[in-house]
Parts: structure tokens; sequence; C-alpha cells
């Protein structure tokens, strides 16, 4: 397997359309992706003192987390409107190997930070809401 870069690990917001288009959110210098299961626990007398999970079951979730330099682009201000709102919407994640990952995300958190003469960053996460799938 070959070492993918960094920087081809990307964020994308959907257009609204019922099928919609993504393009990349801009200035993103990390993004971070963290894919979670809550098992459901079947442990018995009979399992001998070892913990058995329920292959299938529980909740399971995507959390993203990125952060970047500003750049005023349409795909940050539909994120932010996103994150005033409360909206969720469509998002997509690609890979360098040309796999990608998509569903419905909730913007959690958006945070805005500059330093005097510096450029304005940002921080964004998001949690999913529904199924993620690879595309």
């Amino acid at each position: 397997m070959a070492i993918e870069r960094g920087s081809a690990f990307l964020l994308k917001i959907g257009d609204g359309a019922a099928t919609p288009a993504f393009t990349t959110i801009a200035g993103l210098r990390t993004t971070m992706l963290s894919i979670n299961g809550e098992p459901v626990n079947i442990t018995t007398k009979a399992s001998g003192g070892w913990r058995e999970l329920l292959s299938g079951a529980g909740t399971r979730s995507v959390s993203v987390n990125a952060a970047g330099i500003f750049t005023g682009s349409a795909a940050e201000a539909r994120l932010q409107n996103n994150a005033l709102a409360g909206s969720i919407d469509d998002y997509q994640l690609s890979f360098e190997s040309g796999a990608t990952l998509r569903g419905r995300f909730l913007v959690t958190r958006l945070d805005h930070s500059g330093d005097f003469g510096g450029e304005r960053q940002y921080l964004i996460a998001l949690e999913s809401s529904g199924p993620v799938v690879a595309a």
C-alpha cells in the first residue's frame, strides 16, 4: 500500500441539490476522521469470564475535525451558514487513493481566530447524522 499525502485528504460540502455536487472547502491544512462505535455487550455466565459483543449492533458515528485558513470561498460561507442555522448537509471526504466517504453531517463547532498581522484561521467539527457510506 502506497503512502498517501495529507494534502490529498479533502473535505467537501454539497450544493443542496437532491443529488449533490461537492465543492472542496478551501484552505484546510489539517483534516481528521474518526469512525466510532458503541458496542452492545451480550456477556453471560456462559462467556467464561470473557466479554462478548454483538456484531453489527450498537450505535455507529463518524466525526470530522478540520483546521485551516479562511479564504472567503463559497464553500466556507455555506459551512458557516449551516453552523449558524444548525442545518444538516451533505459532506464528502476524499482520499488520494480515490476512495470517498459520503454522509449527512451537522456542524457542531466552528471557531474563527486570528493574530494581528496574520491570517484568519478556523476550526470545524462535524458529527454524522445517519449512515456514512463509501462511494
